[in-house]
């Protein structure tokens, strides 16, 4: 897709605009009702569809679908640091009436980032086609790596700063309570950080551990860099009001990792035949259509299992505490008896 200088100028004040909006809304700190959260993230898909729409009518129908399944991935995706960000806000003992604003400029901050992502690897491609073996080998370890960790019975149950974030904190110095949505204060005649701002950078920088999938990824489903950009956009945009709408819902969607690795696999296998189709080798290749029903198939049934599973789970939970109340119930009758 031949995208413009202007067309590119354009997409980004509208991104922006929208972003202020949703600033400007939701400017004054609160608890942000499922209500809120719903609405804004029904806005979110709505505005995404309305993009992917408006590709396929001034573009091309292959640019839409490279987008829609692009969005679709990095939304996924996304779901996963939603974990995280809930890790994060524990660690940092966020007020709940905060929490929005955290979330909003960390995802700007991660925003900012990945587009830095974005380009190195638009660039690369550009330069080194078999960089689509080493993508895709990388992928393929990624969803390996998933499925034992979602094997595995440890959990992981604190966020561990990174080394970056550790050595902001040690140059600047972090106030020792919340001041507000203050981001930096004065102490002894220094100026240091806000605990509120240490999550800020938490939030951001923490994403681009994640983007070092996310971003191969969605690269094996379009080398578009205009849609690989929107497709982010539109996937992290709507992550603040999901993180609201469905923080209690986590906890049920117990197979997502085995989803998100069939996913990931699958693309590091699109990827791999590209690579081989770009070097002369004559293989078939995945297309878009294709794509996007395995992504959208594997999310549908990993969603459903996972209610499933917890649903059966919560049961168990339930019988097992009604057995242990029964039985001390009849210890306590037998002692009554030889009262």
């Amino acid at each position: 897709m031949d995208v413009s200088l202007n067309l590119w100028v354009l997409t980004i004040l509208g991104l922006s605009a929208l972003i202020a909006v949703d600033f400007f809304i939701g400017r004054k700190p609160h608890d942000v009702s499922m209500r809120e959260a719903g609405i804004w993230t029904v806005v979110w898909i709505a505005l995404a569809a309305l993009f992917g729409l408006g590709l396929m009518l001034f573009g091309t129908a292959q640019a839409s679908g490279e987008f829609f399944a692009g969005f679709i991935t990095e939304k996924s995706l996304s779901v996963d640091n939603l974990f995280v960000f809930v890790l994060i806000m524990a660690k940092f003992s966020v007020p709940t009436h905060l929490q929005q604003r955290v979330l909003l400029i960390g995802v700007l901050i991660a925003l900012v980032l990945r587009a830095v992502f974005i380009a190195a690897g638009a660039a690369i491609i550009a330069s080194f086609s078999w960089v689509f073996f080493i993508f895709g080998a990388f992928l393929m370890y990624t969803a390996w790596k998933l499925i034992q960790e979602a094997r595995s019975d440890e959990e992981e149950e604190e966020f561990e700063e990174n080394r970056l974030l550790k050595s902001i904190e040690k140059r600047f110095g972090v106030a020792d309570r919340y001041h507000g949505t203050k981001l930096f204060i004065r102490a002894n005649g220094k100026r240091i950080l806000t605990p509120l701002m240490v999550v800020m950078l938490a939030i951001g920088t923490t994403d681009v551990l994640f983007a070092l999938d996310s971003i191969p990824a969605i690269f094996g489903l379009t080398q578009d860099p205009y849609i690989v950009f929107t497709a982010n956009a539109f996937a992290l945009m709507g992550l603040r009001q999901l993180y609201f709408l469905i923080g209690g819902l986590l906890k049920k969607l117990v197979h997502l990792s085995y989803g998100l690795s069939v996913i990931l696999g699958f693309i590091g296998v699109k990827l791999v035949l590209h690579a081989l189709h770009e070097t002369g080798v004559h293989v078939p290749e995945i297309s878009i259509p294709v794509s996007l029903a395995v992504i959208c198939g594997v999310l549908v049934i990993t969603t459903i299992t996972s209610l499933i599973a917890s649903k059966r789970q919560a049961e168990r939970a339930a019988a097992e505490a009604d057995g242990d109340e029964g039985s001390r119930g009849g210890e306590s009758g037998k002692d009554s008896i030889q009262v």
